[in-house]
């Protein structure tokens, strides 16, 4: 028995690993990379000269490109996709572009999954954790999850996915560029080993309860901690570290303590 036919637009970081993976699992793979040799990913994924030759056949297209690429990657692909095809995007774009693709595909009469990987590709490959929406999400998980892939269907419109998804990045994308940041500066103040294990120890010792108390004390006390910010912007200036993470802070902190009512923090000097 054949696999379905995968055709994989995008042969990157992802596209590569992913595509292996489907090759791996019995799918016949095809591939389309302006940048990149599908002989170069791994033997056995055939070779296309455009989107739409690519989606020539395929059961399914994958668009793991970009999502500065994906409406352009759509339209061309569109010419030779099959009347039974599928359309899925995978790229991190926002929940308009998805909404675009999405009425794009529904004008050619084409399914379409908005489908959100929410952790990294490498080491996991087509197991990386999946949310799918749109019209095509049932679709999408019934031709990958019988080869390995763990997809999550969620009931809604295209582009519910990439709202899930892109949430959840504010918060830990966030809180990585903050310590990233607050590690630069404890180095250029030789403290950075104290920092780690400060971090870490918070890190370890959060509970159910912790998002509770931070959110409440945030709110609670704004505005003496958009002083205490004030001058952490101040110190990382001082330390040669440009302080992105720290003035930000310094802003949602004025923000909510004039929503809560609190006189309107000092302008900065």
């Amino acid at each position: 028995m054949t696999g379905p036919v995968v055709a994989v637009l995008g042969l990157g970081e992802a596209g590569s690993r992913i595509a292996r993976d489907l090759l791996a699992a019995g799918a016949v793979v095809r591939g389309y990379d302006p940048a990149v040799s599908a002989a170069a990913v791994a033997e056995g994924i055939e070779e296309t000269a455009s989107e739409a030759a690519a989606a020539r056949g395929a059961d399914l297209v994958l668009s793991v490109n970009s999502a500065k690429a994906a409406v352009e990657a759509l339209q061309a692909g569109l010419p030779g996709l099959p009347v039974h095809a599928l359309w899925a995007d995978l790229n991190t774009a926002s929940p308009g572009t998805k909404l675009q693709l999405a009425g794009i595909a529904e004008a050619a009469g084409v399914p379409f999954a908005d489908v959100a990987m929410m952790a990294p590709v490498p080491g996991r490959g087509l197991r990386v954790p999946m949310l799918a929406s749109g019209n095509g999400a049932a679709r999408y998980a019934s031709l990958l999850s019988p080869l390995g892939a763990g997809i999550e269907v969620i009931d809604g419109p295209p582009g519910l996915a990439a709202v899930k998804k892109l949430l959840r990045s504010v918060f830990y994308k966030g809180m990585a560029a903050a310590a990233v940041e607050a590690l630069d500066a404890a180095r250029a103040a030789g403290h950075e080993r104290w920092l780690r294990e400060h971090i870490a120890a918070e890190l370890a010792a959060a509970d159910a309860g912790t998002l509770a108390r931070i959110v409440g004390g945030t709110r609670r006390h704004a505005l003496r901690r958009t002083a205490e910010m004030e001058a952490a912007v101040g110190m990382l200036a001082e330390l040669g570290v440009p302080p992105l993470i720290a003035e930000a802070s310094r802003a949602v902190h004025a923000r909510l303590s004039e929503a809560e009512g609190g006189r309107p923090a000092l302008p900065r000097l």
